[in-house]
């Protein structure tokens, strides 16, 4: 069985190489690689569920007693996240032979997927946070490249780019907080921390709470890059600029979920109590502020995808909440479903934008669901999931755990979770309503046809996940759908059941009331549709200052310190004197002469001025 871990994770990257160096003109070969080998790890996936070891370890860093092992871990934990990531995975790998058909770097395209799989399966297995961190990097890196697939669009080119750089700034704190838990615990392996803490706690009690908090603090910090947490949330939203397929696995379903993933792993392994203070309330309230912001930003926007974005924005928020509040298992319940529906979401919007002829505005669309009436109906589905529709929806299980939670730890959070319950009930409403309701408003929708069978068939898979994966959750020990709070909370379930319940009804009657037979949007408001200002604020504010001042002064010292005066200099220098010296040797005889008479003169002169 040790054999299996290894196989689930190096094979994605075996099929990553033979399609970068054999098969890179063979576009479906490449794809049936990528397909066969996703497929083969969610099978592998399966059979490891509920195991519960370390792989045999391999010596990798040894000095003198430290030594950094190469293993992978197998937990519960893990076992059940592998599941999602091979499970959406396979799903999306299936959709894009259909979806990317016709692109001319298909097989770029397959190596990219590929290579993500490999490195987000490295982050789930990680047995330390040395290894943790090299997956973490090779996640931003294959996110690059998706992002930016259609590089020769200016604005994929630009999205890409700005990923990369904002989650390199969350990866620089997360680097640090490595660092610190390693100076608390005196390991990186993370069955070892406990212990190590333990110790450091009796060794130096006075220091261990503010060293603790800062660490954990700057573990955040690359949680707020990868999971696109406020303030470094810009980078998602302009990531739909890649291909629908990628915004459903990695932008949805997968590596902005590695940040909760991760943050949850820290938390099993330092134990609850080391959330508790002030760490854990910056995490609360830093995922409360942009699950709440995030969601005010979807009610304005009018392109698909970015309305689904803004949506992940909000969700994140809400597993992050959980977790600085101590309900890590209600933060990854949440993780499982929402990822389901969320990929189905945003499989269904790319089966929309390719039978629409790539249009992604919602007020150019109108009448999908007789049009097409299988993404409809899918579509549909997830979205009542997101919106939590009682009793028959996995959505609703997992955030009715995130209010228990929050009811319990912080009321005033508690009240933020209600009412983005309600903004997303209505966002999403205004959603379906406009994009697939009513009558179509452009030719592209009018036209519109259901897509084929490679297409729709992992939209109804997702769709029996979306209603059904609550009661799957035995692998990741969330709690059991049919008791919907932690016994601690049972005494407020009312009042969480019947806030959720009303938020959903009034969201549900707005969101058909302002714009059911509408044809263009009757609420305006310029703060939420230009997103708080937040990124002309970067751009004009921040980027500016960079590539207008810093850039200018280390482009002045480059260009006149360093290449003027020290190269530059050196370099006319050396042609001074070598063409002094060339003047020399001109091949006149007679000059040769007259320089040999000189230099006899002169040798004569010292000898005799120094006798």
């Amino acid at each position: 069985m040790s054999f299996m871990p290894w196989l689930l994770l190096l094979l994605p990257l075996c099929a990553a190489a033979v399609n970068q160096l054999y098969l890179k003109r063979n576009a479906f070969l490449a794809s049936m690689v990528s397909v066969a080998s996703v497929v083969v790890t969610l099978g592998i996936s399966f059979s490891l569920l509920g195991k519960d070891e370390m792989t045999a370890p391999f010596p990798w860093i040894t000095i003198g007693d430290f030594t950094l092992p190469i293993q992978l871990k197998l937990d519960a934990l893990s076992t059940g996240m592998m599941i999602v990531v091979t499970g959406i995975g396979s799903l999306v790998h299936i959709f894009s032979l259909a979806y990317m058909a016709d692109d001319g770097a298909k097989a770029r395209y397959f190596t990219g997927l590929s290579l993500f799989m490999f490195s987000m399966t490295g982050i789930v297995l990680a047995g330390n946070f040395i290894m943790t961190f090299i997956f973490w990097e090779l996640v931003g890196l294959s996110s690059y490249l998706l992002i930016g697939h259609w590089y020769q669009k200016a604005s994929a080119a630009d999205a890409a780019n700005k990923a990369f750089m904002v989650n390199r700034i969350g990866d620089f704190g997360f680097m640090v907080g490595i660092l610190l838990v390693f100076g608390l615990t005196g390991t990186f392996v993370f069955d070892d921390m406990q212990g190590g803490l333990a110790t450091f706690a009796a060794a130096h009690p006075n220091l261990v709470g503010g060293l603790l908090a800062a660490a954990i603090l700057c573990v955040f910090c690359g949680a707020v890059g990868k999971s696109a947490q406020m303030p470094l949330h810009v980078w998602l939203p302009d990531a739909m600029e890649g291909p629908t397929p990628v915004s459903a696995l990695i932008h949805a379903a997968t590596m902005v979920a590695a940040g909760v993933y991760m943050l949850f792993r820290v938390q099993v392994e330092l134990g609850p109590e080391a959330f508790e203070g002030i760490a854990g309330r910056v995490i609360a309230w830093t995922g409360g502020i942009t699950s709440l912001c995030a969601a005010l930003m979807a009610t304005q926007q009018n392109d698909i995808k970015r309305v689904l974005a803004y949506s992940t924005l909000s969700q994140l928020g809400y597993m992050v909440m959980a977790v600085g509040l101590g309900g890590g298992e209600a933060g990854m319940f949440h993780l499982f479903t929402h990822a389901w529906f969320k990929a189905l979401l945003f499989l269904g919007s790319g089966a929309v934008i390719y039978a629409c002829h790539h249009e992604q505005d919602i007020w150019k669309m109108g009448g999908l669901l007789k049009k097409m009436p299988i993404t409809g109906l899918t579509f549909a589905i997830g979205t009542a999931a997101l919106i939590a529709v009682p009793f028959v929806t996995s959505g609703f299980y997992s955030k009715e755990e995130i209010l228990a939670t929050a009811y319990g730890e912080n009321k005033f959070l508690f009240g933020i979770a209600v009412f983005v319950a309600f903004l997303t009930t209505f966002y999403m409403t205004r959603a379906f309503v406009v994009a697939f309701l009513g009558k179509p408003r452009e030719h592209s929708a009018d036209h519109a046809k259901e897509v084929g069978l490679l297409m729709w068939g992992p939209l109804v898979i997702l769709a029996a996940m979306a209603i059904g994966s609550a009661w799957l959750t035995g692998p990741l020990n969330a709690i059991d759908p049919r008791h919907l709070h932690h016994e601690g909370h049972t005494e407020g379930h009312l009042i969480i059941l019947g806030a959720s319940i009303g938020a959903l009804i009034l969201g549900l009657a707005l969101g058909f009331i302002l714009y059911a037979g509408k044809d263009k949007d009757p609420v305006r408001i310029p703060l939420l549709q230009n997103r708080f200002y937040i990124d002309a604020f970067y751009d004009k504010g921040v980027v500016r200052i960079v590539q207008d001042g810093l850039a200018a002064i280390v482009h002045f010292f480059d260009e006149w310190i360093i290449n003027g005066l020290l190269v530059g200099g050196s370099t006319r220098l050396s042609q001074s004197f070598g063409n002094l010296f060339r003047r020399a040797q001109a091949g006149n005889l007679q000059g040769y002469a007259f320089l040999l008479g000189i230099g006899v003169v002169l040798v004569i002169y010292f000898t005799a001025f120094w006798n």
